[in-house]
């Protein structure tokens, strides 16, 4: 009995013991609770301030994350130091760009990214008597942008929820290798990932593509499933006299956007209109910031002519609201002249020189002297500087391996102004139709499609397509803003390209810079207010050193650059010829040779719309846009029913635009605001005389004060609270009579 006693009341000790640790971790789990949702279940945490009381070490890391979190920054632990007692006294966690920026790369002119950006934002916690931490030191202030939507990229943000570890735990008992796990996360649907088969340029026009087994199925179901999840999802079908189908096209709403940002130069895509591919697929694309392909639509083309290819680009035309781009890049091929002539007749037409130059062994692989006709032909296309060089070059070629009958050779030299860099150096191309050797554009679904995929296949993959080209551009987005190439001179002027371009377009930059130590500059003559400089550059050709002169003109007037190199208008970067005359002459660098479409700092429309493929769950700023387009929208058709509500709604959302317009302007922000207009709600109306705001088609604002009709899109710009940004948001599109 005794011995029974005993374990019963061992029994009962050890269930207090677990009762009281069971109490002990759910007070603990109440405070974590409270700190990562607050006391009102709000997910917000509030601005730290001197004073402010935790239990723990962890309950004020967990906090400082949480906030870095909101505000759009990340956190490590930058020092500590323990008592006598061997217990921690005092701890400090710091922003994660602090410190001094420092390269490690061992060659100065090709600098790193570093993350320091001597950024001060702290919190000092101390112990106190009581066995609390409080927090004895506060500093806010970073000296760089802050963005919520990129915090999730930092390290110490990157956490997996539990749903998203439910999900893992199953495949990594079932032992799925960790890399296909973490996609899994990411993809609905395992791509095949299969290498691409060497292409077969050569288009057979009689050939006409079928849609294969199920294809026309999974075609109607695609647009089916991305109408569900996009309700500004546009598609096309075309069909020929004899109601044959003859292409289809598609887009959605974050193609248009991304297009008004980035569609001056497109490329049109027909890689797989050849006998390699079953599937009939072209594409038209741009380039983002990043110099990244970014698309613009798709398209089916079932017949291979010129009536086909020209109702396809009628179809994007229009979704793209008319609006042509300045310049179009595609292979080489006589019906896409005559189709792009027809629809696009002020657009600036070019052929892509890598696909050009892909084609050699094409036509010259059974040569006994292919090599030495490929260098040659490499080095007359990419080192000529001039058009006299290049011809000098061609002709050369021509007469030293006997060939001025090669039809194909002939049929290039026709078109040399639509592919020979020389010729094109004044058309801004993005540097899409590029010049270096062994580069290309490689097609946008590469990795997803193969010479085997069926058309089913494809539109199984491809919201993962382009959810990864959103993660890619997030991921670049991210790196460039938490991260910095450091200078290699001491130029202003390469300082204020750092501040502002990508990583990406900031290293071609660097490039020009590099350039410096090969220019030579001479004593200028001017002509008035024009200043004119002799910059001799030294160029390696194929081992030797080529000397080259330009004429670089700097006029006093409006701070222009001119160099008959022309980089700066192929490219969009400032050449290194321009770059040594500025800071010969110490010149500040004017506004207009920095290009908006290579800037960072630039909150761009596309970003925040809604799409299939985009889970914008983890954007606060895109979450808070969709809630108040929805809202606002609901405003406008109910104050559309009469002619007092709709005069009412404006007048106060002139009063809210003033009030967040000023509020706005009092709070301390580095990074501009810019018009992010979604789509239009057409309402009609009668107005007294106003004077009134209206933002044109392009974006621009003018005031009117005029007694005309006038169709207007109404706008709400509101600060965004997160980012310190103004966010415009589109009302609808309004006529308007303006008058006595």
């Amino acid at each position: 009995m005794a011995e029974s006693s005993k374990s019963s009341n061992a029994e009962n000790t050890n269930v207090d013991r677990v009762r009281n640790l069971n109490v002990s971790l759910l007070d603990k789990r109440e405070n974590v609770m409270e700190i990562l949702y607050g006391k009102d279940g709000s997910e917000s945490a509030e601005e730290p301030k001197v004073g402010m009381s935790f239990s723990s070490e962890e309950e004020v890391r967990l906090y400082y994350m949480k906030y870095a979190k909101q505000v759009g920054f990340g956190v490590s632990k930058r020092s500590s130091k323990p008592g006598d007692n061997g217990k921690l006294r005092y701890f400090t966690l710091a922003c994660v760009q602090q410190g001094t920026p420092k390269s490690n790369a061992s060659n100065i002119l090709k600098p790193r990214p570093v993350e320091k950006m001597g950024c001060k934002a702290k919190i000092n916690a101390a112990l106190t008597l009581d066995g609390r931490f409080t927090l004895s030191t506060v500093v806010l202030e970073h000296t760089h942008a802050l963005s919520p939507g990129k915090a999730i990229f930092f390290r110490c943000h990157k956490r997996l929820g539990s749903k998203a570890k439910r999900k893992l735990e199953p495949n990594e008992i079932s032992g799925i290798h960790t890399s296909k796990n973490f996609k899994s996360l990411v993809e609905t649907k395992s791509s095949e990932n299969l290498p691409l088969e060497e292409k077969d340029y050569q288009i057979d026009k009689t050939r006409q593509h079928q849609l294969g087994v199920g294809g026309s199925e999974a075609l109607r179901n695609f647009f089916i499933r991305m109408q569900q999840k996009n309700d500004h999802f546009f598609y096309v079908m075309d069909a020929d006299d004899e109601c044959r189908v003859r292409n289809v096209f598609w887009a959605d709403a974050r193609c248009k956007a991304a297009y008004e940002s980035f569609g001056d130069v497109i490329t049109f895509d027909t890689t797989y209109l050849t006998k390699a591919y079953k599937i009939p697929l072209v594409s038209f694309m741009g380039v983002n910031h990043h110099g990244q392909l970014i698309l613009f639509g798709c398209g089916l083309i079932l017949s291979e002519d010129t009536n086909s290819f020209v109702s396809l680009f009628e179809s994007w035309l229009r979704f793209m609201n008319c609006r042509a781009p300045n310049a179009i890049i595609t292979d080489q091929d006589k019906t896409l002249q005559n189709a792009i002539a027809r629809v696009f007749p002020r657009a600036q037409h070019r052929f892509c020189l890598w696909q050009i130059i892909k084609r050699l062994p094409e036509n010259f692989g059974a040569h006994s002297q292919y090599e030495a006709i490929k260098s040659s032909l490499q080095s007359c296309v990419y080192d000529s500087l001039s058009r006299d060089e290049f011809e000098e070059s061609w002709q050369k070629l021509l007469e030293r391996y006997n060939l001025h009958d090669n039809a194909w050779l002939n049929l290039l030299y026709g078109d040399r102004h639509l592919w020979v860099p020389s010729y094109l150096k004044n058309t801004f191309l993005a540097g899409m139709c590029t010049i270096q050797r062994g580069e290309g554009m490689n097609s946008f679904f590469d990795d997803y499609v193969n010479s085997k995929t069926t058309l089913k296949q494809f539109f199984e993959q491809f919201d993962n397509v382009l959810r990864r080209k959103v993660e890619n551009e997030m991921t670049a987005d991210f790196n460039s803003f938490s991260t910095q190439i450091p200078c290699i001179t001491h130029y202003s002027i390469e300082k204020q390209f750092q501040e502002v371009y990508t990583i990406t377009k900031f290293k071609e930059v660097q490039d020009e810079f590099r350039g410096f130590l090969y220019c030579v500059a001479s004593l200028p003559t001017c002509e008035d207010s024009i200043h004119l400089y002799q910059v001799t550059d030294e160029i390696k050709v194929d081992g030797f050193i080529k000397r080259a002169k330009f004429c670089v003109a700097f006029n006093e007037d409006n701070a222009e650059v001119k160099c008959p190199c022309n980089l700066f208008e192929f490219k969009g970067i400032l050449c290194r010829h321009a770059l040594r005359v500025l800071t010969m002459l110490d010149k500040d660098l004017s506004s207009k040779y920095i290009l908006d479409r290579w800037r960072k700092d630039l909150k761009r429309k596309y970003t925040f719309v809604k799409s299939s493929y985009d889970d914008l769950s983890g954007n606060l700023e895109a979450q808070r846009y969709d809630k108040l387009t929805k809202s606002f929208f609901e405003v406008a058709l109910i104050a559309s029913k009469s002619e007092e509500a709709c005069m009412k709604s404006i007048s106060h959302v002139s009063r809210l635009k003033g009030e967040l317009v000023h509020h706005g302007s009092s709070c301390d922000s580095s990074t501009p605001s810019h018009h992010l207009p979604v789509a239009s709600l057409g309402i009609s109306m009668q107005a007294p005389h106003h004077t009134l705001d209206v933002m044109d088609q392009d974006g621009g604002m003018s005031t009117t004060n005029q007694d005309v009709h006038v169709n207007i899109q109404l706008a709400v710009r509101l600060l965004d609270e997160g980012s310190r940004r103004e966010v415009v948001l589109d009302v609808g599109l309004i006529q308007v009579q303006l008058g006595a």
